[in-house]
């Protein structure tokens, strides 16, 4: 298994440790905030277990949820954030 993988997040291209989460990918990547609450708030990954549904983000344009989901090489992710 590789060390790391290439994935695209927004449209740029990022190297992060591969078998992480998609959740811990945008962290290590310097993004914290997966969308914007109504209010403009960012919102990020709360409970890493799938309960909080923080991490709603598109993944290959299927919206799933981040802290569940492990990255894959050439994954595109998309953040409202």
């Amino acid at each position: 298994m590789p060390a790391e993988v290439r994935i695209r997040v927004d449209g740029v291209v990022v190297s992060v440790p591969a078998g992480c989460s998609v959740a811990a990918a945008l962290c290590h990547a310097g993004r914290g905030a997966t969308r914007q609450a109504l209010d403009g708030a960012p919102r990020a990954a709360c409970c890493g277990m799938g309960v909080c549904f923080e991490c709603r983000v598109r993944i290959d344009g299927i919206e799933r949820l981040g802290c569940l989901t492990r990255v894959a090489e050439g994954m595109e992710i998309g953040c409202d954030a």
